[in-house]
């Protein structure tokens, strides 16, 4: 038996300890590092090992430190409006800025860094978030969007509406964050003292993955029918995921043609 057999031994009992176990697999890595009879295979799999305790230790202080700061998060004011084709009030958001402004000091506090990546393709742009943690452990969500043609937006306009929508999105879905309206303190426009009730998250993924299977026409009107979608009312749920569901069975049956056709072309040009 080689010392670095004895050392895996008597380190057994440390390795059982969730504090000590990275102290202890070091110990034994560094006796192993110095045995001229170390097994190189049994040293890839001792730093393996190590690796994935690091790992796992990263990753309960981060859900530690997240829990810790659920309820020092702020509620966001919504400051931003949405008009209707009236040009009223439709619905209010809560802007990046404010978001980004509010929630920097309590992620400081706590050890987390939010940053963001963005990436175009395909027609559309796609945010991902990126919450990270001092200990090393990260988490990340995406969202692929068409660019916001609403208004009179030119392209690189339409582009920045996308990224802060994507930005407002990811940021809430990684960190649960709540908002509330600026004039009623998230009470239903027209003073009638009663909450709307919107989708949940879930049912907004789902319009959401609809929305990216549609038409590019499609796509632009639905973003500039809402903005924001986690702010459509469950009332509304049903018949929106219907009408958008229709939508993309007829562009991908659309799709499907074109490929076939091309096909065609090209078997009858070879």
């Amino acid at each position: 038996m080689s010392n670095t057999d004895v050392a895996l031994q008597s380190a057994g009992g440390a390795l059982a300890a969730p504090v000590s176990e990275s102290v202890a697999l070091i110990s034994v890595i560094e006796r192993a590092a110095r045995d001229p009879e170390v097994n190189i295979d049994k040293m890839e799999r001792l730093m393996q090992m190590h690796e994935r305790i690091l790992s796992k230790q990263s990753e309960v202080a981060f859900a530690q430190a997240l829990s810790e700061m659920q309820d020092q998060l702020p509620c966001i004011e919504e400051r931003g409006i949405i008009k209707n084709k009236a040009g009223g009030k439709q619905s209010t958001y809560a802007k990046w800025e404010d978001i980004n402004e509010a929630l920097k000091p309590v992620l400081t506090r706590f050890g987390f860094a939010l940053s963001f990546r963005t990436a175009t393709g395909n027609g559309g742009i796609t945010v991902t978030g990126i919450l990270s943690h001092r200990g090393g452990h990260r988490e990340t969500t995406d969202l692929t969007l068409p660019a916001d043609n609403s208004g009179s937006k030119n392209t690189v306009q339409a582009i920045a509406s996308s990224v802060s929508y994507g930005k407002r999105y990811t940021a809430g879905a990684l960190l649960n964050l709540t908002s509330h309206g600026e004039d009623d303190d998230g009470q239903a426009a027209g003073g009638t003292g009663q909450q709307v009730r919107v989708i949940t998250k879930v049912q907004c993924d789902r319009i959401l993955a609809v929305v990216n299977r549609c038409s590019p026409g499609v796509q632009g009107k639905f973003s500039a029918d809402w903005p924001e979608p986690n702010t459509i009312p469950v009332s509304q749920y049903d018949a929106i995921l219907n009408s958008l569901e229709s939508a993309a069975i007829k562009h991908q049956a659309a799709l499907s043609r074109q490929h076939a056709e091309s096909q065609q072309q090209m078997e009858v040009q070879q």
